[in-house]
């Protein structure tokens, strides 16, 4: 048998402590951040477009190279290889597996990079940074 509660209220809370209580010996519990969001990864898209079509330091990457160089800068693990027409291509990650924590600090790596060089950002001024 396998269970997922996620912890959003004291009920849920309690729910999970029996069923730890139930779980036979030798059951493996794991306890983890959750995944990161919807809403998140919507803004992360925009944000890597507004970037692209900005092309700070004259530097003309699709969103998906930015993707793959801001997770790279906030040491997650990326490769790049070399496609069959011999241009690299990034390879080895995914953001769909960023926590909601690991996810937002990409996002305001991504606005600091933004500040940074200038970026005009498309999203509307009162959303701001609510990821």
């Amino acid at each position: 048998m396998s269970q997922t509660v996620i912890l959003h209220s004291p009920s849920q809370r309690a729910f999970a402590h029996r069923l730890i209580d139930k779980a036979p010996v030798g059951a493996v519990l794991t306890i983890r951040e959750g995944k990161r969001t919807v809403d998140q990864n919507d803004k992360m898209w925009a944000m890597l477009s507004d970037v692209s079509r900005s092309m700070p330091d004259g530097r003309r990457h699709t969103p998906e190279v930015w993707k793959t160089l801001f997770m790279h800068a906030c040491g997650h693990a990326v490769q790049f290889e070399s496609g069959l027409n011999g241009q690299p291509f990034p390879t080895g990650f995914r953001s769909s597996h960023l926590t909601k924590s690991q996810m937002s600090e990409l996002i305001e790596f991504i606005y600091a990079y933004g500040a940074e060089k200038g970026v005009v950002w498309t999203e509307p001024e009162e959303q701001g940074r609510a990821a």
